[in-house]
């Protein structure tokens, strides 16, 4: 089986084979929401870090009960799945202020169902990157960090630390290779693709990852790059994007996505944790300064300059912007990023849509009307 293969069947499921694996050895595994949560912490305990989806989630009539329709679906479809036991797999789960939506899913849980979870932990993360804000950050995670070893009965010392930040700025500078093939003319994968690939990445361990990143490095170089495309796109906007079968619906129309802006996309590891001394700050650090979302206002203009550049550098013809229906943060922001987009007259197409990709007639016609606009 190819590199790409293996990677787009462990995206596609709730489990795979080696988180079974993991389990059946007595291993730990803790779901996290938000790429705010410094997975370097959980991987230096000995635990799996797993970022949380809602996989074949089709209703939401358990969440329902607890959470508004004006609340967005991937925060209802999450806590559907916590409350139907599809998360029976992790041993504790972590928060983070990412939005109030997600913040409320904590809040349910924390109230009806407390002992779900060895351990449901909040991390409150700052709204800002000042230096007070990165010394609030850090006291943050060495609570977290204290509520692991206690749960857990571990121990995560700084070398552990300074292992898993170089494990993981291994993974980002394999993924950076990555993206920096599908910025050439003829790009050897498609966006779709790319996305399952960094999908993969957040529910294995990642020394194993890392390996299969660098088979999968090899295939690419020698697979044949495409060139059948109408468009090159690039993908902006809002959390609870981690379905590739949105992605292919642009693409089976002629586009082809060659960058992204996105939390389950290259935010997560543009830029590698510069490792001191005290590894804790510098994880405080290097996530508060990480490329951001609408959490973070005061980088608002950081965020559109950065989709301007990625076009630049992507020699993009346009930019397709997607947000969750319902979410507030990414809702204010489509706003400056319209202007922005036309201040610099790039075209931009904004969709709404919801967690589960349904509508997808309605999506097709809004994407092939925007190709059509691109080969004027």
């Amino acid at each position: 089986m190819s590199a790409l293969d293996e990677l787009k069947g462990i995206a596609g499921t709730l489990t795979n084979p080696s988180l079974q694996e993991w389990k059946s050895e007595g291993r730990k595994v803790i779901g996290f929401l938000c790429a705010y949560v410094p997975e370097e912490i959980i991987h230096a305990a000995g635990i799996l870090p797993y970022r949380v989806r809602a996989v074949g989630c089709d209703q939401t009539s358990s969440a329902d009960v607890y959470m508004s329709q004006v609340n967005c679906t991937f925060s209802r479809s999450c806590l559907e799945f916590a409350l139907e036991d599809k998360y029976s797999f992790l041993d504790g789960l972590v928060f983070v202020w990412s939005c109030d939506n997600l913040r409320r899913v904590y809040d349910i849980l924390r109230e009806i169902r407390p002992d779900t979870f060895p351990l449901l932990h909040f991390i409150d993360v700052p709204h800002k990157t000042t230096d007070a804000a990165i010394d609030r950050f850090t006291e943050e995670l060495e609570s977290f960090k204290q509520a692991l070893e206690q749960t857990y009965g571990v121990e995560i010392t700084d070398d552990k630390l300074k292992e898993a930040i170089s494990v993981y700025n291994e993974t980002r500078s394999l993924l950076r290779q990555l993206y920096d093939l599908r910025q050439s003319k003829n790009p050897p994968l498609t966006g779709a693709e790319a996305l399952s690939v960094v999908l993969a990445g957040t529910v294995i361990p990642k020394q194993q990852y890392n390996q299969l990143l660098k088979k999968l490095l090899e295939e690419l170089r020698e697979r044949e790059g495409i060139s059948d495309y109408r468009a090159r796109l690039v993908i902006a906007g809002g959390g609870g994007c981690d379905d590739p079968e949105y992605f292919q619906i642009m693409e089976d129309l002629g586009g082809l996505i060659v960058n992204d802006t996105i939390c389950f996309g290259s935010r997560t590891f543009m830029e590698p944790v510069k490792v001191d001394d005290d590894p804790m700050a510098a994880l405080a650090r290097s996530y508060l300064n990480r490329p951001s979302c609408p959490r973070m206002p005061e980088k608002l203009a950081e965020r559109t300059n950065s989709i301007k550049e990625m076009v630049e550098k992507s020699q993009a013809d346009g930019v397709v912007f997607q947000r969750l229906r319902y979410c507030d943060l990414w809702g204010g922001e489509q706003l400056d990023i319209t202007r922005k987009m036309k201040e610099a007259n790039i075209p931009l197409l904004t969709l709404e849509r919801e967690y589960r990709t349904s509508a997808t007639g309605q999506l097709k016609t809004r994407i092939q009307a925007f190709l059509e606009r691109l080969e004027v």
